[in-house]
C-alpha cells in the first residue's frame, strides 16, 4: 500500500464530499428565489409527482424518485397541501397508501414558476458549462448516486404539461434562455 497516495486520495474524497454538500445547499437557497411561491424542494416534489403515473404518486414513490426519505417527502407534501397546491386521495391500488394529486391551483402556479426555474435558474446556474461538460457531469453524478448499488430513477423523461405554451412562446423562452446563458440582457 502506498500510504501517502491513499492519504491524498482520502483527503480529495473529503473535499469532493464537502463541496457537494456546499453546492447542494447553495443551489437550494438560490433555487428558492427562482421558484417562489414554492421552495426549490417543493418545486422538485411537484416535478417528481409529474414524473409518476397519476395513480402511483404515493409518498414512497415520490420519495424514491427524489432520493429522499418518506418522512421528508410527507413534510413537504403537507406544506403544499395546506397551500392548496396538492390534494391527498386514498390509493386505489393499496389501501395503506395515499395518492398525491396536483390541484388546478398547483398546476397553474407550477406553470408560472416553471419559466423562472427552467429558463432563468438553469441558464444562470449552468452558464459556464458547455453541453459536453454537462453530459460528463450528469454521468458522474449518476455514477456517484450508485455508490450503494441503487440506480438513479430521476427525471430523465421530458414531462409535457398540457396546454402550457404556444410554439411562439416556446421560441421566445428559448431565446431568453440563450441570452441569459451568454450573459446578455433579456427582453
Amino acid at each position: 500500500m502506498d500510504f501517502e497516495r491513499e492519504l491524498q486520495l482520502l483527503h480529495l474524497m473529503e473535499q469532493v464530499f464537502s463541496s457537494l454538500i456546499s453546492v447542494s445547499n447553495k443551489l437550494q437557497v438560490t433555487g428558492d428565489r427562482y421558484s417562489n411561491p414554492f421552495t426549490s424542494r417543493q418545486y422538485m416534489v411537484l416535478l417528481g409527482i409529474l414524473h409518476l403515473p397519476s395513480d402511483q404518486a404515493t409518498l414512497n414513490n415520490i420519495a424514491q424518485k427524489l432520493g429522499t426519505t418518506k418522512q421528508n417527502t410527507a413534510q413537504i407534501i403537507g406544506s403544499l397541501e395546506k397551500k392548496k397546491f396538492l390534494s391527498i386521495e386514498p390509493s386505489l391500488k393499496d389501501k395503506r397508501a395515499i395518492n398525491v394529486v396536483i390541484t388546478e391551483l398547483g398546476m397553474d402556479t407550477l406553470k408560472q414558476t416553471g419559466q423562472n426555474v427552467s429558463i432563468d435558474f438553469m441558464a444562470d446556474t449552468f452558464k459556464e458549462f458547455t453541453s459536453e461538460e454537462l453530459e460528463i457531469f450528469w454521468k458522474l453524478l449518476k455514477k456517484l448516486y450508485r455508490f450503494d448499488g441503487k440506480e438513479l430513477d430521476g427525471m430523465e423523461e421530458d414531462v409535457k404539461i398540457p396546454n402550457t405554451y404556444s410554439e411562439q412562446e416556446i421560441y421566445t423562452l428559448m431565446k431568453r434562455f440563450a441570452q441569459r446563458r451568454k450573459g446578455e440582457k433579456t427582453d
